[in-house]
C-alpha cells in the first residue's frame, strides 16, 4: 500500500469511503509523523487520541453503513489562534500560557462536527503578527525545504501560519487550518509549495478565534492542492448568530464547481504590483502564469489599483490599532499569565504581566496601535487609514468592472532563512506587499505553487476574486495547478 500519509484530504476522504484502508490506520499513520517530525516545531500540542477518536467513530459510521461524513477519516493540524476545548490554547504567547478553553471555536466545531480528527495544534507567530513564524514565543518553526546550492540555513515557513504551512509541506498533515489578516495563509503557502485560500470577510465565522486586527481576520484552509482547499473550505464556513460580521449565506458547493475551463473568463493584470526590485524570477513566473491562464480560454487584460503604493502603510496602522484593542484584555486577571511582583499593586501587575507575556513584535505593534489611536494624532492617522482602505476597495471594484479574477505574484521573494530579516521590521512587512490589499477589501485571494526559483525553493500565484466568489478564484487556482504540474517537495531531513 501507499504510504498513506503521501495522500491529500480528497484521496484520504474517498479511499476511507471506499473501504481501501480504515480511518484508524490513516490518524495512526499521521500519528507517527507528527511524533517524528520534533525537529520542525510545527505542533505545540499534539493530540493522538483525538484523532483517533473521530477516525474510531469514523469506521464505525461506515460498519453501521450511515451516510458518511465530509471530512470522516480526515485527520488535519488546528493553528493554535484557534480555542479547542480541553486543549491548550496560547497563540503562541506566553501571556496565555496555561490557558486551556472551555469552548470550541465555531470553525474547529464545524470541522468536527464534518467528522474531521486534530492531530495537534500548530505553532504559529505570536497572534499571528508576523511574516517568518519567529515570533511564537515556543521557538521558530522550520520550512522543511532546504536551499539546493549548498546553504544549508534553516528557512521561515512563512507567517504567521508557518506551523500549518510547514506540517501541510513536510506530509505531516494532509490540510490544515490558518487564518490569513494581511497575507497569513497565502505568504506561508507560497514559502512552502502548498494551496492556501482566504474566503471573503465574513464566510468563516471569528467567534472562538483569537482576535488580532477584527475587521480583517478571516480564517482558512491550507492544503497540497486546490481540490482539498475547497473540501476544507466548505467545512470550516457557514453562518455563525455569535459573530456579528458573519456573512448570512448558505455555504456553496465549492469541491462539485470546480472547473479549469476558464473560457469566457477575464484575467486582469494590475500594473502596480510590479515593485522595484522584484526578482527577475517572480517577473517570469507571474508571465508564465499569465500564459497559463490564456492555455485555459481566459483573456488577458490590464487594469490599474493606483492606491496599491498606500496599502501597506495603512494597513500597518489599521492592523496594530485594532490589535492594541483587542490586546488590552490580557491583563493577568482573568486567565493566563500573572506576574505579581512583591508588594505590587494593580498597575504594577498590569505592566509587569504585560511586560514579561508579550513578545517583543506584539509590544511594537501595541504600542504603534496605541499611538494612532490616541486623542492627538487619531483623525491623522487612523482616520486616514481607513479612508485609503475605502480607495482600495474602489480600486477594486473599478478593475472588476473589467475583468473576473485579478493575477499576481503572492510574496516578493522566495523562502528567506530565518534570521535573515528580523533585525528590521520594515523589511519584515515588505513581505506582505502583494496581498494586504486584497485584505483591506476584504476580497477572496488565494496562493497556488507555479514552480521553483534557482536554489530550488517554492513560488507561488495570487488570485484574486470579487467579494464571495470563491468558485472564481478556485477555478483560476486550478487552471494553474493543472498546467504548473508542481510535484516537487523538500527531501525529508527532520
Amino acid at each position: 500500500m501507499t504510504d498513506l500519509t503521501d495522500q491529500g484530504i480528497a484521496a484520504l476522504r474517498d479511499g476511507v469511503r471506499a473501504g481501501s484502508f480504515s480511518a484508524v490506520e490513516v490518524a495512526e499513520a499521521f500519528n507517527a509523523k507528527v511524533a517524528a517530525a520534533k525537529s520542525l516545531n510545527a505542533f505545540l500540542v499534539e493530540t493522538p487520541d483525538h484523532a483517533l477518536a473521530a477516525a474510531r467513530a469514523a469506521d464505525a459510521a461506515r460498519a453501521a453503513g450511515e451516510a458518511p461524513k465530509p471530512l470522516a477519516g480526515v485527520p488535519i493540524g488546528m493553528k493554535d489562534l484557534f480555542c479547542t476545548k480541553g486543549v491548550p490554547t496560547t497563540a503562541a504567547s506566553h501571556i496565555l500560557e496555561g490557558f486551556t478553553p472551555t469552548y470550541e471555536s465555531t470553525v474547529s466545531q464545524n470541522l468536527w462536527n464534518a467528522g474531521a480528527g486534530m492531530l495537534g495544534k500548530l505553532n504559529m507567530d505570536q497572534f499571528a503578527m508576523g511574516s517568518s513564524n519567529e515570533t511564537s514565543a515556543f521557538g521558530n518553526v522550520i520550512s522543511p525545504w532546504r536551499r539546493n546550492d549548498g546553504g544549508n540555513a534553516p528557512l521561515a515557513p512563512g507567517g504567521s501560519s508557518g506551523g500549518s504551512s510547514a506540517a501541510v509541506a513536510a506530509r505531516i498533515a494532509p490540510g490544515a487550518t490558518g487564518t490569513d489578516t494581511g497575507g497569513s495563509i497565502r505568504q506561508p503557502a507560497a514559502f512552502t509549495g502548498i494551496s492556501g485560500i482566504k474566503p471573503t470577510y465574513g464566510r468563516c465565522s471569528r467567534w472562538g478565534t483569537i482576535a488580532f486586527a477584527s475587521s480583517l481576520d478571516q480564517a482558512g484552509p491550507m492544503a497540497r492542492d486546490v481540490r482539498d482547499c475547497a473540501i476544507l473550505l466548505e467545512a470550516m464556513a457557514g453562518f455563525d448568530a455569535k459573530d456579528a460580521t458573519s456573512l448570512q449565506l448558505d455555504v456553496p458547493q465549492w469541491e462539485a464547481g470546480l472547473s479549469a475551463d476558464l473560457t469566457g473568463k477575464r484575467v486582469g493584470i494590475p500594473k502596480e504590483y510590479r515593485v522595484d526590485g522584484m526578482p527577475a524570477e517572480i517577473e517570469a513566473l507571474w508571465q508564465q502564469g499569465i500564459a497559463w491562464l490564456k492555455d485555459a480560454g481566459a483573456t488577458i487584460v490590464d487594469v490599474s489599483l493606483p492606491h496599491t503604493r498606500y496599502a501597506l502603510p495603512a494597513y500597518y496602522i489599521i492592523a496594530p490599532a485594532e490589535a492594541s484593542s483587542n490586546l488590552a484584555r490580557y491583563d493577568g486577571v482573568r486567565y493566563g499569565k500573572r506576574d505579581l511582583p512583591d508588594g505590587a499593586g494593580l498597575q504594577d501587575m498590569y505592566a509587569a504581566t504585560r511586560a514579561d507575556g508579550f513578545g517583543a513584535e506584539v509590544k511594537r505593534r501595541i504600542m504603534i496601535g496605541t499611538y494612532v489611536l490616541s486623542a492627538g494624532f487619531y483623525d491623522a492617522y487612523y482616520t486616514q487609514a481607513q479612508k485609503v482602505r475605502a480607495l482600495i476597495a474602489r480600486d477594486f471594484e473599478r478593475a472588476f468592472e473589467q475583468c473576473d479574477v485579478l493575477l499576481t505574484p503572492t510574496a516578493p521573494s522566495a523562502a528567506f532563512a530565518l534570521g535573515e530579516k528580523s533585525a528590521d521590521p520594515i523589511a519584515m512587512y515588505l513581505n506582505d506587499v502583494f496581498t494586504v490589499p486584497s485584505s483591506l477589501a476584504g476580497l477572496p485571494a488565494m496562493s497556488v505553487p507555479g514552480g521553483l526559483d534557482a536554489a530550488g525553493l517554492p513560488l507561488g500565484l495570487q488570485i484574486i476574486g470579487r467579494p464571495l466568489d470563491e468558485q472564481g478564484v478556485l477555478n483560476a487556482g486550478l487552471a494553474i495547478e493543472e498546467r504548473a504540474g508542481f510535484t516537487a517537495r523538500p527531501e525529508a531531513w527532520w
